[in-house]
């Protein structure tokens, strides 16, 4: 059983990945529904909470059928990381999370996301300034390394739990690789097999399949998935891995019917949420995979990525079911 601290979260559990754009309550909420055991919300800016960023602080909400729910931070200064901790607890989640992965470049050349990784001494030394500046729970997500002459996530792995950290998510690839080639397993399911090792370590990349939750689980026994990119548009992931998991078959995927149900609700919970205008707009990435297979769509997905509006978009959600309502998805 993969325990963060005092939270059970069952046999093998399934993370929602924080995404930048992606990871928001409604799609979060969405994902719950159909399964995560976990979710963490987007990255936040620790800089961005300190000056009061309407963007930053926004991502602070979380609601209770949520639970339990990661708030991830990153940044790289000591002081500015700590005030963040301070106004994060505040809206009460179930962890914090650092994240010391993302390998995009406006985060990485402030020395933050994976930047850090040039300075594993920083790393480990945030990690537990923090770790003392809460009540909380601290959790790590993290990179194989900088690049693949530097990889030394065994180390790194054991000194975050030596300074507290709860829980660490390992993305297979370095940040040189970005999202390219294959992620590797094998140095995650070292750091797992270390004798000194003692908190869950999450795998995270390339788990886009039930199979391959399958092989992280029995062959590198690692302790969870962190579900990232296949989620996008498919929250029914985790509903799809559990039920192999339990019975060795694909479970029936959802029917075009309840796609769109469920794509009508996603925009509907956005604009709620954020707005007509950021609703309409960070929904639209969603769509190509709510839809994916159904041949001669092209003319559909169009109107719903470009339609400005949400009664344009809520207009092709009707048309789709009434045209395509009897496809049969594989």
């Amino acid at each position: 059983m993969a325990k963060i601290d005092n939270i059970d979260l069952g046999e093998f559990p399934l993370l929602l990945a924080p995404m930048e754009d992606v990871s928001d309550p409604p799609f979060r909420a969405l994902c719950k529904e159909y399964g995560a055991d976990m979710v963490y919300t987007e990255f936040v800016s620790s800089e961005g909470l300190i000056r009061d960023a309407a963007k930053s602080l926004q991502k602070l909400d979380i609601y209770e059928k949520e639970r339990p729910v990661g708030i991830q931070i990153f940044g790289a200064n000591l002081d500015s990381m700590l005030r963040s901790v301070e106004i994060v607890e505040k809206t009460k989640p179930d962890v914090i999370d650092i994240n010391f992965g993302c390998p995009v470049k406006k985060v990485v050349s402030k020395g933050a996301g994976a930047g850090i990784l040039k300075d594993v001494d920083l790393m480990v030394k945030l990690t537990e300034e923090m770790v003392k500046h809460t009540h909380l729970p601290i959790t790590v997500k993290t990179r194989l390394g900088w690049d693949h002459d530097s990889i030394k996530i065994y180390e790194v792995a054991e000194r975050l739990q030596d300074v507290g950290c709860k829980a660490i998510s390992i993305h297979g690839r370095t940040r040189a690789q970005m999202y390219k080639g294959e992620a590797d397993w094998k140095p995650i399911a070292e750091v797992k097999n270390n004798p000194r090792m003692h908190i869950p370590v999450f795998g995270n990349g390339d788990v886009d399949s039930p199979e391959k939750a399958v092989l992280m689980r029995d062959e590198y026994g690692l302790d969870g998935a962190m579900i990232g990119r296949a989620s996008i548009g498919s929250p029914w992931f985790f509903k799809a891995v559990k039920h192999y998991f339990e019975t060795g078959t694909h479970c029936e995927p959802p029917s075009l019917v309840e796609r769109v149900d469920i794509a009508r609700r996603h925009l509907q919970m956005a604009i709620d949420w954020k707005g007509e205008k950021l609703g309409v707009f960070e929904t639209r990435r969603h769509y190509t995979n709510y839809f994916k297979g159904i041949p001669h769509f092209k003319d559909y997905r169009m109107k719903m990525v470009t339609s400005d509006h949400s009664e344009d978009v809520f207009a092709t959600f009707d048309e789709v079911e009434d045209k395509f309502s009897d496809y049969q998805f594989v």
